[in-house]
């Protein structure tokens, strides 16, 4: 078990999880920084949050530092990750903030299960595909995203999903929803994806965010009306 420090958070990461990459963005502070600073710069005191993508917990327990871990729920699919995160939040005192274990679709019906690739690199895992390695890939639970957002009503989605995002704007988001900040993964999906990505917020009346966007972080913000 090694372990590491980023903007106060402590880290313990099993030895397993480590390579020489990972450890290095742990060491130097580059781990999910921009996720971080996006994250930073819109989330406030008594926000609610919701995180697709939970990693090691760390933007879980920032976003929970900020706005108090009882507002903030976590997604995380790699059932191997689960531990590790509640770990890390328990560690930092957050033991009020939600972790889901799931997938997060973009159908309606809840319940079932959904394919899942695990991957050596544990941020890589993604929804199993044609090309998945039978061995690597786990059943685990589907999670509607308008049944999450429904249930706890967020006013901040941050996700990184590896390419699931192209599945979750065919519908508006609800008027509750102030900010989102995403990963956008272009080489999984083509051009017309971020379109209906773009598309999408626009209709439910969600913006381009000048402030969080970065690289290959995309936010949105409700739209402000003067006057």
């Amino acid at each position: 078990m090694a372990e590491f420090e980023i903007n106060g958070v402590q880290l313990d990461v099993p030895d397993t999880l480590l390579n020489d990459r990972i450890a290095d963005k742990l060491r130097t502070g580059g781990y999910e920084a921009h996720e971080a600073a996006a994250l930073q710069g819109r989330v406030r005191a008594g926000n609610r949050v919701l995180e697709l993508g939970a990693g090691l917990g760390y933007v879980a327990a920032l976003a929970s530092r900020i706005t108090g871990p009882e507002n903030v729920v976590t997604v995380e699919a790699n059932p191997e990750m689960i531990p590790v995160i509640r770990a890390n939040l328990d560690r930092n005192g957050f033991h009020a903030a939600t972790l889901l274990h799931g997938a997060v679709t973009g159908l309606d019906e809840p319940g079932g299960t959904i394919a899942f690739e695990r991957k050596p690199v544990f941020w890589s895992g993604k929804l199993a595909g044609a090309d998945s390695k039978p061995e690597a890939v786990v059943e685990v639970p589907m999670l509607p995203l308008h049944a999450l957002l429904a249930e706890h009503r967020p006013h901040v989605v941050i996700m990184d999903i590896e390419g699931a995002e192209a599945h979750l704007f065919e519908r508006k988001w609800p008027r509750h929803v102030r900010a989102v900040m995403m990963e956008l993964h272009p080489k999984q999906y083509p051009d017309t994806t971020i379109k209906q990505i773009v598309d999408c917020m626009s209709a439910s009346g969600l913006t381009y965010d000048p402030g969080t966007s970065r690289g290959r972080i995309l936010g949105f913000r409700r739209v402000r009306h003067a006057g």
